[in-house]
């Protein structure tokens, strides 16, 4: 059974950090290509950060400078590190793991931003 479970969202302050965690089981993890996407009220669902090919990253011009991707894959886990969080970050933030034909999602993790 797959299972991507997302943890580390929460209330921050502006400015502030939070690190998100996505723990993985079921999938050969270093295998998949892994993602961050966020969804807030009323609007898509949008990528975030993602691994490329190898070890490259690509970051949404959003957060670029402000979010680092990361994975670790003896832990089979991914993170993103959220630094100088801004209150249009706010949101739920899935995680996404793609190979060949399958793509999964965790249930995501709420990050709210406000003072």
């Amino acid at each position: 059974q797959v299972q991507l479970v997302e943890s580390g969202g929460g209330l921050v302050q502006p400015g502030g950090s939070l690190r998100l965690s996505c723990a993985t089981s079921g999938i050969i993890f270093r295998l998949y290509a892994m993602a961050w996407f966020r969804q807030a009220p009323g609007k898509q669902r949008e990528l975030v950060a993602t691994f490329t090919s190898g070890s490259s990253t690509t970051y949404a011009e959003s957060v670029k400078g402000r979010f680092t991707i990361s994975r670790d894959n003896a832990k089979n886990t991914m993170y993103l590190q959220m630094n100088s969080l801004k209150p249009e970050d706010t949101a739920v933030y899935y995680c996404n793991a793609r190979f060949g034909p399958q793509n999964f999602w965790g249930q995501g993790t709420q990050v709210t931003v406000s003072s």
